[in-house]
């Protein structure tokens, strides 16, 4: 579930939570460590703030039992300020902590690890203290999952929400360890039978319970996952709605109210069901992992008769390597030395490519060509080393259906415009309402006739403008005038609006 919860941050919070691993990347991060540690000391006898001195005896004592425990020096104070900066620790000003007027004087800070910080320290510590010899596949905890989920069923049918609870939080923290450890599992045997190459002899005292292990695992998952599949359906038909109900009731979480809880224990549900039951085509996720298992004893037997016909011939790569430097020593010059191990292992002399940045005052004339941004390469440069030129311009086509098309749409609405204009020189456009054609005929010539016109005096005399089919007239009148269209009136204060119809010329007149 943390995975998941761990997808909804946004950048910000991820590097804000990732600065609190800056204490393992200084240069003492040794020391950081004993410190974190001799602070969780303090913790575990309930000392929650804590200052310099007693960050101090505490590292005595850990010394006493550890001799791995560095020598701090008088820099303590500023290793925690350090920690408090990285967001590791808080740091509080406690004046009540000064036993005279000089360290009253002095600051007297306490510290305190944050929940974060916390978080950080003991993630730190759970990698440390991982060993291969932890990894395992579970095989017994399937028992438990169908009991809990049997017990489920009956406390959501009988209403006891308090037992809905336990087994719901039981079954989550089984189910998110037996995530973690299959998925530790598989990652482990990865790196075995990757480098059996050079501890052969560790995988083969090994083989034996490995192949066992992972057989019984794979048994007990294929006798149980029927019966967990319609445990999960039981379950459900007690009613998910009630369930995640008293749920959400019986959990005791205050930092979080009850449609939160609700919503979380809905999500974890899901994450439960989706181990068991199939959702559509996809496969349970125990299915998943039986197959990973079923592949893994296959590869690990692959490996075992590998490993034995290699101990039988005598040739592994270890010895193969060594006949190669054997080969390169005995080479006559450098030249040969430096072909026989190409060759040996596909070297080839590298092409570098290079291109200006479209914008490089972004980029810093000191940053190096590991850290400087990319620049798109084109594949004809990449393949042939030459640049890509435009090439030769292609011809032009016609496309004489189109034109044709193009030409019949500009008659028609060349048409179209004479008979507006015809129908506005013979009826006018004042006691009617002007159609759409109408319309754009007339705004058309009243935009001409208005962009035309001048102040002379501080009034506006008459305007007029004119097309190659009709002429208008912008005349002032004391009343103005409107003109009604199909889209609304047009008023024009001040002016009257006269029309004129052009004479058309013939294709026979100059």
């Amino acid at each position: 579930m943390a995975e998941h919860r761990a997808l909804d941050l946004d950048a910000l919070a991820i590097s804000d939570r990732f600065r609190l691993f800056n204490f393992t990347r200084r240069d003492d991060h040794v020391a950081y460590l004993w410190v974190l540690r001799a602070m969780d000391r303090l913790r575990e006898v309930h000392q929650v703030q804590v200052d310099a001195d007693e960050v101090a005896k505490a590292l005595a004592e850990l010394a006493r039992l550890h001799d791995e425990v560095p020598t701090i020096d008088g820099n303590l104070r500023n290793r925690l300020d350090a920690l408090y900066d990285d967001g590791v620790v808080h740091r509080f000003d406690d004046a009540s902590r000064a036993g005279s007027l000089v360290r009253y004087r002095n600051r007297q800070s306490v510290y305190q690890f944050s929940e974060l910080g916390y978080w950080a320290y003991t993630s730190v510590e759970s990698l440390l203290a991982t060993r291969i010899q932890d990894a395992n596949l579970s095989r017994l905890v399937f028992s438990d999952i169908l009991e809990d989920l049997k017990a489920l069923a009956t406390a959501n049918r009988t209403g006891e929400g308090e037992q809905v609870y336990r087994r719901l939080s039981r079954l989550d923290s089984v189910m998110e360890d037996m995530g973690r450890r299959s998925a530790r599992f598989h990652v482990t045997l990865g790196e075995i039978m990757r480098s059996t190459d050079t501890s052969s002899e560790m995988f083969l005292r090994h083989k034996n319970a490995l192949l066992t292990h992972m057989t019984e695992f794979t048994a007990e998952l294929d006798r149980y996952l029927p019966r967990l599949c319609r445990a999960v359906r039981e379950v459900e038909e007690t009613g998910l709605a009630t369930l995640f109900d008293r749920a959400a009731e019986a959990d005791e979480r205050p930092f979080m109210d009850h449609e939160e809880r609700l919503e979380e224990w809905r999500r974890r549900w899901a994450a439960l069901r989706a181990w068991f039951a199939r959702d559509g085509q996809e496969e349970s996720r125990a299915a998943e992992l039986r197959s990973a298992t079923r592949v893994a004893v296959s590869g690990v037997i692959a490996l075992l008769r590998q490993i034995s016909e290699v101990r039988r011939s005598g040739v592994n790569r270890a010895t193969q390597l060594r006949h190669l430097a054997e080969w390169v020593w005995g080479a006559p010059d450098e030249g040969a030395a430096h072909a026989l191990m190409g060759a040996a292992f596909n070297v080839r002399s590298a092409r570098h490519l290079g291109a200006a940045h479209d914008d490089d005052e972004q980029i810093s004339p000191r940053a190096t060509w590991w850290n400087a941004p990319g620049v798109e390469v084109s594949v004809t440069l990449f393949r042939s080393g030459k640049s890509p030129t435009t090439g030769v311009p292609a011809p032009l086509r016609g496309n004489a259906g189109a034109q044709r098309e193009l030409r019949r749409k500009q008659a028609a609405a060349r048409a179209a415009e004479h008979e507006a204009v015809g129908h506005l020189a013979a009826a006018g456009i004042y006691g009617k309402i002007l159609n759409d054609a109408e319309t754009r005929v007339l705004l058309k010539l009243m935009t001409k006739a208005l962009e035309g016109r001048t102040v002379v005096a501080g009034r506006l005399k008459r305007a007029s403008g004119t097309s190659d089919v009709m002429m208008i007239r912008l005349v002032p009148a004391e009343g103005g005038s409107a003109i009604r269209t199909s889209q609304g009136v047009l008023h024009l204060p001040g002016f009257r609006v006269e029309l004129q119809e052009r004479p058309r010329v013939g294709k026979g007149n100059s």
